[in-house]
Formats: C-alpha cells, sequence, structure tokens
C-alpha cells in the first residue's frame, strides 16, 4: 500500500476522534464462557492445528450470544464470527439471516436495507462483515470467533458500530471466548489493538450475562 500511496501522515487514537464526536464512544467486553466436560475432553486430545477451531466454536457460546442479544432489545445487532458452520448454527439458534461469501449481491443488499430500515434487527456476518459494507445503525457487535489473533480483523469489526448515533448513545462490543484454551490467548492479542487506542475492556463471566441458574423443583 505505501508503494501506491506513500506513507501514512498523520495518526490520531480512536479514543481522540471519539471525543471530537467523529465516532461512537463504545463499551468493550470479554465474556468468557466454560467448556463442558466433554468439549474439555474433546479439546485436550485435539491435534494442537484444530484447537482453536474447536475453542472458537465451542456450543456453550451459543446461548450467551442469545442472551447478550437480548440484552439490547431497540438495538441493531450484528453477530460476526469466522466459522461458517458456526454462524449457520447461530443463525437457526437466533433466528436471524447470514451473509457469508455465497450469498449473491442481491440478497445482500436485501438484507443490509431491511437491516438498515429496522425492519431487520439481527444479522449474522461470516468475514465478508470485515470490509466494505456501511450500516450505520449497527450499535452493538458480537463476535465469535475470529481469524487467530488478528488485531486489524479486531478493528475492523470494532469499527462496524463506531458511526456516531443520531442520540448519541453508546456502542457496545462483546467478544465471546472460551476460558483456559487457545480462543483465550488470541482474544487477548487481539485486544492489545483496542488498548493502544485506549479502549479499557471488561472481561465477564458467562454466568453474569446468562444470569443464575433455576432454583432445582423437587
Amino acid at each position: 500500500m505505501f508503494s501506491l500511496i506513500g506513507p501514512k501522515r498523520y495518526d490520531a487514537p480512536w479514543k481522540d476522534i471519539e471525543q471530537q464526536g467523529w465516532i461512537a464512544p463504545a463499551e468493550c467486553t470479554e465474556v468468557r464462557v466454560t467448556l463442558t466436560d466433554a468439549e474439555r475432553m474433546a479439546y485436550a486430545t485435539a491435534e494442537a492445528e484444530e484447537r482453536y477451531r474447536m475453542a472458537a466454536t465451542a456450543r456453550t457460546k451459543l446461548p450467551v450470544v442469545r442472551a447478550l442479544v437480548e440484552r439490547h432489545p431497540d438495538e441493531q445487532v450484528l453477530v460476526i464470527g469466522g466459522f461458517l458452520d458456526q454462524l449457520h448454527q447461530l443463525g437457526e439458534y437466533l433466528d436471524a439471516p447470514i451473509v457469508q461469501g455465497s450469498t449473491t449481491n442481491k440478497e445482500r443488499e436485501r438484507l443490509f436495507d431491511a437491516f438498515r430500515s429496522g425492519s431487520l434487527r439481527t444479522l449474522v456476518l461470516s468475514k465478508v462483515g470485515n470490509f466494505s459494507i456501511d450500516l450505520p445503525e449497527a450499535a452493538v457487535a458480537i463476535q465469535v470467533s475470529g481469524t487467530f489473533g488478528s488485531r486489524q480483523e479486531e478493528a475492523q469489526r470494532l469499527g462496524r458500530v463506531l458511526r456516531p448515533k443520531a442520540d448519541g448513545r453508546q456502542a457496545h462490543f462483546y467478544t465471546v471466548v472460551s476460558r483456559d484454551t487457545i480462543d483465550t490467548e488470541y482474544a487477548a492479542h487481539r485486544q492489545r489493538f483496542l488498548a493502544e487506542q485506549g479502549y479499557a475492556y471488561t472481561i465477564v463471566d458467562a454466568d453474569d450475562v446468562l444470569g443464575p441458574p433455576l432454583p432445582t423443583v423437587e
């Protein structure tokens, strides 16, 4: 890129731009889920190259994602991930459409227009959501999996919800990760970009999102 357009002329922390009103303020939260015993055993015995996929696509993330969507009933929500099988599970679980590489341009525009108008509140995006989409109404992004520790991808996904809102409300960026796995390590690497931009990252447990378990009735 530099050979085509030359070096970067100016760089400003995102927080400075936020204070000037050019982007929306954002709250960044990591939600850690615990693998089931079966998932933990499968993860422990898997080949090294398969471990990230297994941790990133753990089914224990599904109820957490739904709880986060329900936490923002009046907001436009993007659910973003990197593994198509996981995204199809989420689409069925949330009853939300998916935009992926095979989605035709006509269908993409139909879904994007519905999202912009507010008739569609939740949209599931694959990596195609990292680039060149204009969804200024999006105020909540829930990241369920990514490209290993890519900080560039972290910036792109956070950027999806940073368009200033007419009423000045805050954006929310959630990352759902599997505790005690390589998923957490990659998430920490991605979060360094946010720390460099001045964002604080709050870490919470899945139970803080799901609420206490229902009492057992005997």
